[in-house]
C-alpha cells in the first residue's frame, strides 16, 4: 500500500512539472512580471545594452511607460507602443495604442546607465511603479 501512495504521489509531481513546461510563461521567459496591480520585481537590475522584457502574467491589461523626468538626460525614452514622449504614452493608450494585454510582452534594451521609473498608466494611481537599474 505504502508503494501505491507513493507511486501515486510521485507520478502527480511529475504531471505537474510537465505541464509547467508546455505551457504558459514561465520566470525564464521573462525579467519583470505583470500582475494586477504591480510589476514583479518592482526594481530589476540590468546592465549597459540589455535588454529588459517585460511580461503581463495577469489578467488586466497593462502598459510600461517610462516618466520622462524619471530617466538619465542623455537616455532613449521608452513604452509600450514605441511612443516618443510621456504625454504621448499616456493619450495612446487610452486610444488602445501600447496595450500590453493578458500574455503578451513588451522588451526594451537600454544603452545609457542610470535608474529608469516607469509606471503603467491605467494602474499608476494603485502604485504599479517600477525601477529599472542600468549598471556598466
Amino acid at each position: 500500500m505504502r508503494r501505491r501512495t507513493f507511486l501515486a504521489g510521485a507520478t502527480g509531481v511529475s504531471v505537474g512539472l510537465l505541464a509547467g513546461c508546455l505551457g504558459g510563461s514561465s520566470p525564464s521567459d521573462f525579467d519583470v512580471g505583470m500582475s494586477a496591480n504591480a510589476f514583479e520585481p518592482r526594481e530589476f537590475e540590468v546592465s549597459v545594452g540589455g535588454t529588459v522584457v517585460w511580461a503581463n502574467n495577469g489578467s488586466r491589461s497593462h502598459s510600461v511607460t517610462a516618466y520622462e523626468s524619471g530617466i538619465p538626460a542623455d537616455a532613449e525614452y521608452f513604452a509600450s507602443g514605441d511612443f516618443d514622449s510621456e504625454s504621448a504614452a499616456r493619450d495612446g493608450y487610452w486610444d488602445g495604442e501600447g496595450v500590453i494585454d493578458a500574455g503578451e510582452q513588451y522588451e526594451h534594451t537600454f544603452e545609457v546607465p542610470g535608474d529608469y521609473e516607469y509606471f503603467c498608466v491605467p494602474h499608476e494611481g494603485g502604485g504599479m511603479v517600477g525601477t529599472i537599474v542600468v549598471r556598466e
